[in-house]
């Protein structure tokens, strides 16, 4: 059964301790996983790859469920999720950070193609069946993983830069909704920078992450309910800098 603690928002509240991570097979949903169940959160899993999940589950002290998804097959994945939801008879905890990312200098629509449907039919698919949970229930917290890259274009990765942008502002557009509504939804945008996974390649990258240490951030920006969190923090600067710079400087970049 699930556990029970001191819940941060004030004394006496129960502890929101059903969660499930969607990309779960390494690096932040990994760490992050193991973060919840170590805080007292009863977590189920979701990855492609299903042996992964299987190693994740045997390394940690505490109830984990696995299922195999894969997010670029939108509709089947919603059945899913969906269905794991109703097994864990409902959750509080939703955290999206199911992705890809490739570099792309040839713009091979192979790559392009396959991004959009990951990260942007299948991100917004699964952040869907999460919100309709949240709202029939009257309360919930739904995490998704973007990026700093969300914030301009980039030469690299065309698709993935654009596919980060398409996450942050459904995000947004989901909370809207939410405070609309007047539930207590929360909906957190975490925009990592350069994190030590499978995704972090190019040539001279800074400030990269190890992934327990950005996951512990996120897991802080999860307990404080926060809208937006840049991880680490000191992203924040370069968010702002990015922002700020004019086109005709960003271009040569």
């Amino acid at each position: 059964m699930a556990h029970h603690g001191a819940d941060p928002r004030g004394p006496g509240r129960r502890v929101g301790n059903r969660a499930i991570v969607i990309g779960a097979s390494s690096g932040i949903g990994r760490e992050l996983a193991k973060i919840l169940v170590a805080n007292g959160y009863v977590v189920a899993v979701m990855a492609r790859r299903l042996e992964l999940l299987h190693a994740l589950r045997h390394e940690v002290d505490g109830e984990i469920l696995v299922r195999e998804v894969d997010a670029a097959c939108a509709e089947e994945a919603m059945g899913v999720l969906a269905g794991l939801i109703r097994e864990m008879n409902g959750v509080d905890l939703v955290v999206i950070s199911a992705g890809m990312g490739e570099v792309n200098n040839e713009l091979d629509w192979a790559i392009e193609r396959d991004t959009i449907k990951t990260n942007v039919t299948g991100f917004a698919a699964l952040a869907n069946v999460a919100m309709q949970h949240f709202v029939a229930n009257g309360s919930g917290h739904l995490v998704g993983i973007s990026s700093v890259a969300a914030l301009r274009g980039g030469r690299e990765s065309p698709a993935y830069n654009a596919s980060k942008a398409f996450a942050s502002n459904y995000l947004e557009g989901l909370r809207q909704r939410a405070t609309r509504l007047r539930l207590p939804i929360a909906v957190t945008d975490i925009k990592p920078g350069f994190v030590q996974t499978a995704m972090a390649k190019g040539d001279g990258l800074f400030w990269v992450a190890p992934a327990d240490k950005a996951a512990m951030q996120i897991y802080d920006a999860i307990r404080r309910r926060r809208a937006h969190a840049y991880v680490t923090r000191r992203w924040r600067l370069v968010a702002w800098m990015l922002r700020l710079a004019p086109d005709w400087i960003y271009r040569r970049l």
